[in-house]
Formats: structure tokens, sequence, C-alpha cells
């Protein structure tokens, strides 16, 4: 039976964007490119809907959704987004939205699914930041929440800027519990409180990260006993990403992967997993560092010289 666990849609990167614009739109459909030259199978692929705007204004703001939605948010909000405004934004947005959430779906009947996009942690109920409009990660989490047998959602933020909108939101929330590994002195400058938080010095390498991630999830399975995990796999803790900091390989980032993964499997929890942040300019070469999850994942074969 073919396994329908992969979302995705051409939107994810069609986005016209300033010249040097800091967002490398085109890496979601490089990863969706990669995929079909290694072999994956491309009726595997879900093709997500924009998620309802109905559903936003039901867990945000329904003044911030709306004004965003329909394009009358400030100048200054939209420069804390990060992105002009524009119709293509709105409906680029709305469907990565939808798509975490179709993964979601995914995960709870296969055991894991993965989206091409996703991981906009940044966004709170109010307001955006950072490239992100509205948090998927949070959504997926109540969408998961609706199964029986779920009554609790754990999210694993290791990209390398806190989550803080996913912390802000699950706050007051006690079925949906955040853990976020990232850079210390990074972006954010001001970090909220998520259940557990695990800053990291600059230069941190593979070895003591690797460590600090294997001591998070334990704790956070024994402490809150989640039913599901939704995995933001941020890349931007890769040694030559420009906005990371950190110097984590390429090795370091599989065994990432393949960690959080397997913890998921042997524990019988459902896993979501997006991609999240990654800042290369060379797209290529972002790519085959995402190509990693897929990897770590069953999914595919990275080739062992482009992934070095």
């Amino acid at each position: 039976m073919l396994l329908n666990n992969l979302t995705f849609h051409p939107i994810y990167s069609q986005l016209n964007l300033p010249v040097r614009h800091r967002f490398p739109i085109e890496k979601y459909q490089g990863i969706y490119d990669a995929l079909l030259l290694r072999g994956v199978n491309p009726e595997r692929f879900v093709t997500p809907k924009q998620v309802p705007v109905s559903l936003l204004n039901a867990h945000y703001s329904p003044e911030y959704v709306n004004a965003l939605v329909t394009g009358v948010l400030d100048r200054q909000a939209m420069r804390r987004i990060g992105f002009p405004w524009s119709e293509q934004l709105i409906r680029r947005s709305l469907t990565a939205v939808g798509g975490t959430i179709a993964t979601a779906e995914q995960a709870l009947k296969h055991g894991i699914a993965l989206n091409l996009t996703g991981g906009y942690h940044h966004a709170a109920a109010d307001f955006g930041s950072g490239f992100c409009l509205f948090n998927d990660l949070y959504l997926a989490a109540k969408r998961m929440l609706q199964e029986p047998g779920i009554d609790r959602i754990l999210i694993v933020d290791l990209d390398v800027h806190q989550g803080d909108g996913t912390a802000l939101l699950a706050q007051q929330d006690d079925s949906v519990i955040t853990l976020s590994l990232h850079g210390e002195k990074n972006f954010p400058h001001r970090k909220q409180q998520s259940d557990l938080d695990f800053p990291l010095p600059k230069g941190t390498e593979d070895e003591v990260y690797l460590n600090v991630v294997d001591e998070a999830l334990s704790l956070a399975l024994r402490t809150f006993t989640p039913d599901a995990v939704i995995y933001d796999a941020g890349v931007d803790i890769h040694e030559n990403d420009d906005l990371g900091h950190l110097n984590i390989t390429t090795e370091g980032v599989f065994a990432r992967d393949q960690m959080v993964i397997n913890i998921c499997k042997h524990s019988g929890l459902p896993v979501a997993c997006v991609i999240g942040g990654g800042y290369q300019r060379d797209i290529a070469a972002l790519v085959d560092v995402h190509l990693q999850l897929f990897h770590a994942a069953g999914v595919c074969e990275v080739n062992k010289n482009q992934a070095n």
C-alpha cells in the first residue's frame, strides 16, 4: 500500500520577493524535486488546501487575522513579519498552514508524516514575526487533540530560533507542551517561556548538541507523557547557515532527526514533521541539509557526496 504521508503544494515556493530578500523561498520546490529524483513516488504526496480563515479566527485574534488577510495590517506590523504584503503571500501562507494540519492528520493515520514547509513558530495570536504570519504548529496540535485518545501534544522545536509565538499560545493550554532548543543569543531578542527551554551557546557542536537533544526529549516524555508529537526540524543549526551561529554538521542534523523519529517510534507516538528554518543562500546546499529529515524518516536515501 502506498503511504500518503508527504505534504506539498507548488505554491510553497511561489512568492515574488524583493531581490536579495533573506527568505529562501525556492527551497520548498527544491526539496520536492530532490525527493522525486531520489525515486519518491509522486502519488505519496497529499496536496493541501488553504486553512479556513474561520479556523484561524477561532484560535487567534480575528482583528489581526482579518487585517492581515485583507491587506490592511499596518506597515510596522508587516515589517515585523518581514514580507511585503500581497494576495499571493496570503494564499501561500494559508496553504502552508493547511499543509501542516494535513500532515498532522496523516501522522495520526500512518505514525509519521512530513510537510515540505511549516514551522511558523514566531507567530502568536495577534501578531506575526520573523517570516511567520500564522502559527501552524499550534493549529496542528489543536487538530490532533480532536482525535479520541489524543489528550496532550508535545511540540519539539529544534529550529535554532526559539519558538516564542508557540510558547505564548500554549502558556495557558495544558494540552499543548512546548519544548525548545535554540541559540541563546539568537533571534528573538526577547524569549518567551516554553514548558521546557534549552538555550545553547554560540558555536555549539555535534556531541554537546545531540546530548542535549537526548536529555530534553527524555525529560519531556517522562514529565508530560504526550500522546503525539509535532517536530519542527529546522536546519538553521547547521554550520554553514547564515543566521544560525551553531556548528552542527550535516551528519549531526541527520543524527538529530533520526533520534527524534526513533524515540517517537519506540514510544508509539505519532509524529508530524515540518522542515522549519534554514537560511543558506546556496539553495542546493540548503536542500541537501533539509533532506536529512526525509532520509531519517526512511523516505529516501541522500546522495552521500552531496550531503557532506
